[in-house]
Parts: structure tokens; C-alpha cells; sequence
């Protein structure tokens, strides 16, 4: 008789949160985003779609910690995410493709974790940009280049989170590359600060990827946006909560040298002009904002100015993109919401004869044949 992982997963995982709740913390969570897309250009023609995981991602995890004295702490986090559509893991296809990760946490000296989880830049930065804070897909960058809607995360790193003093707080992490005679073949290090204090928060970040999407041993690989030779990444942003409302701005800087692929595009990805990329920078800023009506209703907004620079050996191109987000949320109880969602992408092409001359949300299931594209979302959320 055949079962499922999910069967052989299920009792060691039982035993673990009965044994060691009874002296420690252990706790089974998750959250299932599922709803409707309507997408009026997909390249082929209109898109109606029903599409999981796109304001916040569906997953399920495990997390716990065990008191060792002193105000020291022995931690772990197995997270995986899934479609709800169909059932099919994801990330790739990895049972906990999200974070799985170990460490010790200190009330006096910070946390120390090893294991594949998220970035600083992600942890810090992406809490004040549309994507990090309410909207996820539709309130992402194009492309996600500067990984605010959490694309990628980082396999065999080490991170560190200081405690917070006075209001500041930081991080930094390094990704091993894991290949033998190639220490700098898919490593990365990156750090971040934010400062916090009344309603004011502030951030900046930083992020190096040594050839990114190369290998399968690396800190990212099948799970990258760009493949190049390298990736940095430049962040900075200031966000202010009043009573109701909060307003934040954010810049993100990206730039991928000698690039070879961008995971969004399909088709022949070579310029027009003959060439050879030699460079891809992207500099995004944005505004956004949102709005509590009342304790269980809201409003939130975004619009992004991005300008690129495409370098290739036979000339450069400029093109621009001018994205727009909206989202209405409505709680039914603590654990369970409706929303609607909506996203507008315009393109000033630059004729590179690839798909960035095209529009494409990432809400969408593919580039538009324009350079508009708009998409609409109708979906519920539950926590568990």
C-alpha cells in the first residue's frame, strides 16, 4: 500500500509537537491565500486564472524553541509553501522551500541561525515597500528585482539579528557556495539597519550575489530571478505610521552583470541589435501608503517609477515602466479575509526586440503583447 509524504510527515511530526510541547514551545501554523484572476492581456489574449499564494504566500510550518538558561534559547523554523490550487509544493518543488533553519536566540546578545531563510534586505527593507508590507504580487517591482516580494532565499547561510538598542537594529548574513575549488561561484553576504522609533521607521540594505542561478549547490540557484555573473543590490526606506494611516516611500537599486537569463521573460531573450548583454540596472522608487477605515477594513495604494539601464556591446537601451497597485481588505474575524486586488503596468519601451519591451505584473501569468497590462484579484485568506 502506497502513502503519501504527507502521511509519513504527519506522525513524526505529531510525536515532536506532543513531546516537546510539554516542556518547551513547539507550534504547528500557516495560511492559505487562494482566489480569481482576471487578466486582460497575457500575450495570447484576456487570462481568468484561479491563482494561489499572491498577496501572501500559502505555507505551512513548524516552529519552536527550547529555554536553556540565562535568557538563552535553542530555535528552529521548518516552513514550506504549497499551491492551494493544486496541492503541488512549491519553491521549486521543496518540501520546506521557504526557511528551514536552526540557531540559538539571546535576550542580551542578538540571534545566531544556520540554514536556508530569508535575507536581511528582506527581513528589514521589504517591511516598508508595497510588496513586503500589504500587496505581495501585485504591489512588486518589475521583474521583483530587488527581491521585496520574496523570490528567492538563501541555502547554506549563517545570519545574525543584533537585539534592539534604543531603536536600531541590524542584520547581516553570508551564503556559502558550497563548491569545492569555487568558494565564489554563488556566494552571498548582505547586511541591513533600521531604526524605529514612535511612528517613524527607516531602513537600508545590502546585497552581493556571486553568479546567482548557477549551480545547484549555491546560496541561490533554480529559484533565482537573474543568472549573471553577479547581483547587488542598494536599498534604502522611510515609512511613518499615524493613527490610521501610514506612508512610506522606498528606493531599490539592482544591478546584474554580464546577465544571461531573467527567470519572467520567455522566448529569445537576446537584444535586438545583435548584441551581447553586458549589464542590466534597474532603479526603482516608490511611493505607497494605506488606510484603516475601521480596525477590520482597509485601503492601501502604491505607485512605482522604474528606470532601466540595458547594457549590451552593441549599444544600450532606456526603457521605463510606470506600475501602479491597489488593494481593499475586509477581516471577516481575526484569521480569516477577503480582498480585492488590482494592478496596472505601462511600459515606455526601449525596442530591445525582447520582452522588456513589454508589460507584465507579477500578478500576471505572462507578459502582455502591449506595453499595458492590467490585472484584477478577487481571494480570501486564513491563518491557522
Amino acid at each position: 500500500m502506497k502513502r503519501s509524504r504527507w502521511t509519513v510527515l504527519a506522525f513524526p511530526l505529531m510525536m515532536l509537537c506532543g513531546a516537546a510541547h510539554a516542556q518547551n514551545s513547539v507550534t504547528l501554523y500557516g495560511l492559505i491565500d487562494e482566489g480569481v484572476n482576471f487578466t486582460n492581456n497575457a500575450g495570447s489574449g484576456s487570462a481568468v486564472q484561479m491563482r494561489s499564494g499572491n498577496a501572501a504566500g500559502s505555507r505551512w510550518g513548524v516552529r519552536g524553541s527550547e529555554d536553556l538558561g540565562s535568557g538563552l534559547s535553542a530555535i528552529f523554523r521548518l516552513e514550506g509553501g504549497f499551491n492551494a490550487s493544486n496541492g503541488e509544493f512549491g519553491q521549486e518543488g521543496r518540501l520546506f522551500g521557504r526557511q528551514a533553519y536552526v540557531g540559538l536566540q539571546s535576550d542580551r546578545y542578538g540571534t545566531l541561525t544556520l540554514g536556508r531563510q530569508y535575507d536581511p534586505t528582506v527581513d528589514l527593507f521589504s517591511s516598508i515597500t508595497a510588496a513586503g508590507s500589504w500587496g505581495g504580487d501585485v504591489g512588486a517591482v518589475p521583474f521583483d528585482n530587488d527581491n521585496a516580494d520574496w523570490d528567492f532565499r538563501v541555502n547554506n547561510s549563517i545570519k545574525y539579528a543584533t537585539p534592539n538598542y534604543r531603536g536600531l537594529s541590524g542584520e547581516a548574513m553570508y551564503g556559502f557556495s558550497n563548491t569545492a575549488g569555487g568558494f565564489q561561484n554563488n556566494r552571498m553576504f548582505s547586511a541591513a539597519g533600521q531604526y524605529q522609533h514612535g511612528g517613524l521607521t527607516a531602513e537600508a540594505a545590502y546585497m552581493r550575489i556571486d553568479h546567482p542561478g548557477n549551480g545547484t549547490a549555491g546560496a541561490v540557484t533554480d529559484d533565482s530571478v537573474f543568472s549573471g555573473s553577479s547581483q547587488e543590490n542598494i536599498d534604502a526606506g522611510v515609512a511613518y505610521k499615524f493613527s490610521n494611516l501610514q506612508v512610506g516611500a522606498a528606493y531599490s537599486h539592482t544591478k546584474i552583470d554580464d546577465p544571461t537569463n531573467n527567470a519572467f521573460l520567455s522566448g529569445d531573450q537576446n537584444p535586438a541589435n545583435g548584441g551581447t548583454w553586458t549589464g542590466w540596472r534597474f532603479d526603482n522608487l516608490q511611493v505607497n501608503g494605506d488606510y484603516y477605515f475601521k480596525p477590520d477594513l482597509w485601503i492601501a495604494a502604491s505607485y512605482t517609477y522604474t528606470w532601466g539601464n540595458l547594457s549590451s556591446t552593441e549599444g544600450d537601451f532606456a526603457p521605463r515602466w510606470h506600475s501602479l497597485a491597489l488593494m481593499l481588505d475586509y477581516d471577516l474575524s481575526g484569521r480569516t479575509s477577503v480582498y480585492v486586488q488590482g494592478a496596472y503596468q505601462h511600459v515606455e519601451s526601449a525596442h530591445t526586440g525582447t520582452q522588456f519591451d513589454d508589460a507584465q505584473s507579477i500578478l500576471a501569468p505572462g507578459a502582455s503583447s502591449s506595453p499595458n497590462q492590467l490585472v484584477y484579484r478577487v481571494a480570501m485568506i486564513h491563518r491557522f
